[in-house]
């Protein structure tokens, strides 16, 4: 069934439209005459050389500046990232580049410490990463909690320490066609460092509202080798203490206490990365590079508290109930190996491997297995013994990529063009591995003819509370792999006049092959003005985490009956019972128009127009729970009908089951003003975005679009991220100091997966930081700063509609909280370089 949902642009969107668009031509009149500003966040490129203003992404000919590209590509440099607040790569980008976002989670298992990361309001798994121009590969957690992404697995952006980092490069852009899978909402690249000096740093902080206190370090270094080759190498570590928003539980325990534990996890981050290149033969023989890196981060979240009377809680061990700790560890690494060199008539080759694994295990802590407890014992009485922490299993994601790329100019019908083409190979396997018996079985037997009942006479729960552990049933480890061909090329038809094409053919072992096509177009009639375009198509192949991930869990249905709950991959008897497909690519048009105005040498606008339709999107489905009531007969209940037979009792699901539209604007504009020893660059972001979901389809007999996909999870889609995000900013230096005031504002978002039917609302709300730096010397320098000056928090629960998750302690946001819910921070950092 196909339902279509018209939703009209509200005026209030389109007044902010306009007056976002007057600010920014407000900067107009100021017209000094300075040097080129640069597209990019904030600060101006002009204080960090020539180079820094120069980009690779989205092109495969010549390097050019962000302002000269074909499509719309943002620049973060190392200025930005040092006079920005946050310590984590995914909050900095979030604060600096208004399209990219990076929600907080809590409450969400896995999810608390690999947080989703977005670009243009789509899903984690859509933005394409780079390291050093190769592919970043992908998490091994599947993100099924009600959150942001849910039922994706995209890039741990985390995973990436910050010192370590030159610049980063943000392509606003589908690029499928270009580099392949996932690339539907645009690329990221990361550029490692590869300087030879060496710098410290030391941070420290904490948050006015308590909690939080962070404690951060770290080094990198460098040396030449050989003629012109050098290595560079990162260690960082970090400690962030956990917080807690949670309010007074006034429902689950007399007197009211605070039960929940809601807001960032503890979390304890150590890292290692490298970078290199050395020259054979004195560069006559090319380059061989490498780079890489491994990490190691823990994390401590909570689930749901269990009240001391509660049928899983056992008050023997728990007199006053227990909030269950879910113990995460996040192993992450790369290795790229790669040479590349200079061919006859300006070619050049790159020959490249790249490896990566991703690794998340978990363990449940203050915790108990009731079934055991309660579990008769032969000759009478029940066992009276539990474990009260267990290792409930662990998920693994590896990708290894082999690149063959060739680029240099061909003559064609007299005219020279920019050729590129290349052959890639990459195989990505995913594996679950079981935890202990005890964090999923029912009873020691693990035998549900067995009665056992709880403390309240109810049919016991299996495995261990708050984080069940995955079951020899869901263990996997499976792979696919495919094969690609690309051409890209770029023709100046006349010094004004930029055309590019590319296209790319994809073949997966599991689903067969796609091809996708990009044009793209730069006019600049003249110095002041310059017109860009591109149209596209795109793909996005299922990910082998959506193929083959599942969980099985024993819990109590609706009526209270000990049954299974499943999640099922592809092919298995509840999927093929429910005439559910196997997983099949996500097909995406990409388009979109930019003007780009340089009236001025110290002045710079951009504005771009897009749109991004993706048609079969994965997705995770809604519960799946059998007919309540009678049931005459089969056809009167058939999921009843499809489920009782399998033995499980409720299901879930990865599949194609939507087809949505995507909208935007972004404007960025930045003026740089210089007097004699200082200088002030004023800088304003606006993106404007807007996805909806035009049809809920199902191939399924049995259940209806809006039964695969119901009303909770279009609003996640919908409106779970904002549809307004702008950055302003404004940075000073003088002399010794530097100084920067930076405010982002936050549109509204809503969501309704606790508390269907009604809709919460978090209204949209600006956040200020401000930083503030000292150079004692030309090597070494204090920086001060707080995030969130003015203590800004999310709008409360409704008291009343969202009952009962205000009365159980929850304050602000849950399912979908773009700044978070910590308050006002402060921190210090000292940097020296040697």
């Amino acid at each position: 069934m196909l339902e279509h949902r018209a939703i009209p642009m509200p005026m209030p969107t389109l007044r902010r439209t306009a007056l976002a668009t007057a600010l920014v031509l407000a900067f107009a009149p100021a017209l000094a005459q300075e040097a080129p500003a640069q597209e990019r966040p904030a600060q101006a490129a002009a204080a960090e050389g020539n180079m820094a203003s120069v980009v690779v992404l989205g092109s495969r000919s010549a390097a050019r500046t962000a302002l000269d590209s074909a499509a719309p590509v943002g620049l973060i440099g190392a200025k930005d990232m040092q006079m920005a607040g946050p310590q984590e790569l995914g909050k900095l980008l979030q604060t600096l580049d208004p399209s990219f976002n990076f929600s907080t989670t809590f409450i969400s298992d896995g999810t608390d410490i690999i947080r989703p990361a977005t670009l243009r309001s789509l899903g984690p798994d859509q933005l394409l990463v780079l390291v050093n121009g190769k592919r970043r590969h992908q998490q091994a957690l599947v993100n099924v909690q009600q959150t942001i992404g849910r039922g994706s697995a995209g890039t741990d952006i985390n995973a990436i320490p910050m010192a370590a980092i030159q610049r980063i490069e943000v392509l606003r852009d589908g690029a499928a066609a270009q580099y392949g899978s996932d690339a539907i909402a645009g690329v990221i690249n990361i550029v490692l460092k590869d300087s030879t000096s060496t710098q410290l740093s030391a941070s420290a902080g904490g948050a006015t509202e308590g909690g939080g206190h962070l404690a951060a370090g770290s080094a990198n270094t460098g040396w030449t080798i050989g003629d012109g080759g050098f290595v560079n190498l990162t260690v960082e570590g970090r400690r962030r203490g956990e917080t807690n928003r949670a309010g007074v539980d006034t429902l689950r325990v007399d007197p009211p206490r605070v039960t929940q534990r809601i807001g960032d996890s503890l979390a304890k981050d150590k890292y290692f990365w490298w970078n290199a290149g050395l020259p054979l033969a004195g560069g006559s023989g090319g380059e061989f590079y490498a780079f890489g890196g491994i990490s190691h981060r823990t994390g401590d979240s909570a689930g749901f508290f269990r009240p001391a009377e509660d049928g899983r809680n056992v008050p023997a061990v728990y007199p006053d109930g227990f909030l269950p700790a879910i113990r995460t560890t996040v192993k992450d690494a790369s290795a790229a190996f790669g040479w590349r060199r200079d061919l006859p008539a300006d070619w050049k080759l790159d020959l490249s491997i790249n490896h990566g694994r991703s690794e998340l295990d978990f363990r449940e802590g203050n915790t108990i297995n009731v079934s055991y407890w309660y579990e008769p014992k032969p000759g009478g009485g029940i066992y009276a013994e539990s474990p009260l922490e267990a290792d409930t299993g662990a998920l693994k994601f590896r990708q290894t990529t082999v690149n063959a790329d060739l680029r240099g100019p061909v003559e064609l019908f007299g005219r020279k063009l920019s050729f590129a083409t290349g052959f890639e190979y990459r195989r990505d396997g995913y594996a679950i591995e079981a935890g202990d018996p005890v964090s999923y079985q029912y009873g020691r037997t693990n035998n549900p003819a067995i009665v056992i009942r709880d403390q309240a006479g109810g049919v016991a729960a299996s495995g261990t509370q708050g984080f069940p552990g995955w079951t020899p049933a869901t263990v996997v480890d499976d792979s696919r792999h495919n094969v690609a061909l690309y051409a890209d090329v770029e023709h100046n038809l006349t010094p004004q006049l930029l055309l590019g094409a590319a296209a790319r053919w994809e073949k997966y072992s599991d689903f067969g092959s796609t091809t996708t096509g990009k044009l793209s177009l730069r006019w600049d009639p003249n110095r002041t003005v310059g017109l860009r375009g591109t149209v596209s198509t795109g793909f996005r192949a299922p990910s082998v985490q959506q193929k083959f991930y599942s969980s099985v869990s024993t819990n109590l249905n609706g009526a209270g009956v000990l049954t299974e709950t499943l999640t099922a991959r592809e092919g298995s008897a509840v999927t093929r019972a429910f005439g559910i497909p196997n997983l099949k690519e996500e097909t995406s048009k990409n388009a979109s128009v930019g003007i780009v105005l340089r009236p001025a040498q110290n002045f710079s606008l951009t504005a771009d127009v897009w749109g991004i339709d993706i048609d079969d999107r994965i997705v995770f489905s809604s519960n799946i729970a059998p007919e309540s009531g009678a049931c005459p007969t089969p056809a009167a209940c058939p999921i009843r009908a499809i489920l009782d037979p399998l033995k499980v009792g409720q299901a879930q699901f990865f599949t194609n089951a939507i087809d949505t539209r995507t909208r935007g604007l972004d404007i960025v504009a930045e003026h740089t003003t210089k007097w004699t020893g200082s200088t002030l660059v004023l800088s304003g972001q606006f993106d404007f975005n807007r996805t909806e979901v035009k049809g809920r389809h199902s191939l399924s007999p049995v259940l209806t679009g809006a039964q695969l996909f119901d009303d909770a999870q279009v609003t996640l889609i919908e409106r779970g991220q904002p549809r307004q995000h702008h950055v302003l900013s404004a940075d000073y230096s003088q002399g010794a100091w530097n100084g920067t005031v930076r405010a982002n504002w936050y549109g509204e978002v809503q969501g309704q997966g606790f508390t269907a039917p009604f809709v919460q609302t978090w209204e949209g709300k600006w956040i200020a930081d401000a930083t503030l730096r000292y150079a004692f010397t030309k090597n070494a320098s204090l920086t001060v700063g707080s995030n969130n000056i003015f203590n800004t928090f999310p709008t409360r629960w409704d008291p009343v509609r969202a009952a009962p998750f205000p009365q159980m302690g929850f304050t602000y946001c849950w399912e979908t909280c773009p700044f978070g819910i910590n308050g006002r921070s402060w921190y210090a950092r000292v940097d020296v370089t040697l």
